[in-house]
């Protein structure tokens, strides 16, 4: 594969631009949903991160809307990070998602913290790219408190510290990580502290470059929409789509692998490739804030 195109996309629970989902029947959250999905057929991504996607909410037409997108936009392979669950006679459950062109090896949800609704959290996949792995995390983080947001970073670099630990000699590059992080780059929050982070492992490149804004989607005044690259993927283009399908727009970013380091003697993973799917395991309780 000569080059891999990735996309994050807040999709707000389908609701497009109004202000809460609640207020629409199903039939328009179908043709939200179909509207992301035309998009994203034009734009033709390996990989997508979804955050604030729903499986069976109540405020959003009670359907699986990861289910409803990887039909539509033609995706062989998904899995669902829910990390909210609310059951009952109002059923609210959500939160980030991965569509694949390519199977889905492992992966794992990280749950921020034990409340039932508002909760943030990670998902971690391994991606199956021509018999190697490559490391993904979509990320949602807290958008009220930057000290929240300080401890959910803090979470996510143990994780990754421990997961390079016992898996890097399967991969071919260093994790990418995108998301919507709520917060710019040029602030000492914790966008600015994950891309120092992430710069101790090489030289990571951050994207959209120079402050392009990504929210609100019809006149955005902030960056919070992010994609890092490590040093083996050599970014060609970077775009943040104009649309307002979203409160925030998608940000896409087209690279290259590294060839001399695909070429290596990385070893052979010793997983089973997973195979279409889209519900998460149990989330993983860090109590760190929602």
């Amino acid at each position: 594969m000569d080059r891999f195109r990735i996309v994050t996309f807040n999709i707000a629970h389908a609701r497009g631009l109004s202000p809460f989902q609640g207020l629409h029947g199903r039939r328009r959250f179908e043709r939200n949903l179909r509207r992301i999905a035309h998009l994203l057929e034009e734009l033709d991504p390996d990989l997508v991160a979804l955050q604030e996607i729903d499986e069976n909410s109540r405020w959003s037409g009670s359907f699986d809307h990861l289910d409803y997108l990887r039909v539509f936009a033609n995706f062989p392979h998904a899995v669902f990070g829910l990390n909210n669950r609310h059951d009952g006679g109002y059923q609210l459950n959500y939160g980030n998602a991965l569509l694949s062109r390519h199977p889905i090896a492992s992966w794992e949800n990280i749950t921020f913290g034990t409340h039932k609704l508002g909760e943030k959290g990670f998902l971690f996949a391994e991606i199956n790219v021509g018999g190697r792995l490559l490391p993904v995390v979509n990320l949602h983080l807290n958008s009220r408190s930057r000290l929240h947001r300080f401890r959910q970073i803090d979470r996510l670099m143990e994780y990754l510290n421990a997961k390079r630990e016992h898996r890097r000699r399967y991969w071919i590059s260093p994790p990418i990580l995108c998301g919507d992080l709520n917060n710019p780059f040029n602030r000492p929050d914790a966008t600015a502290s994950l891309f120092r982070y992430f710069s101790l492992q090489g030289h990571y490149t951050l994207h959209p470059p120079g402050g392009v804004r990504t929210f609100p989607a019809p006149w955005p005044q902030r960056s919070l929409d992010f994609i890092f690259l490590p040093p083996v993927c050599q970014a060609l283009n970077c775009q943040v789509v104009r649309c307002n399908l979203s409160d925030h727009r998608p940000v896409m970013v087209e690279f290259t692998l590294n060839q001399e380091r695909r070429a290596g003697s990385t070893p052979a993973f010793p997983v089973a490739a997973a195979s279409a799917t889209w519900r998460s395991r149990a989330p993983m309780d860090l109590s760190a804030g929602g």
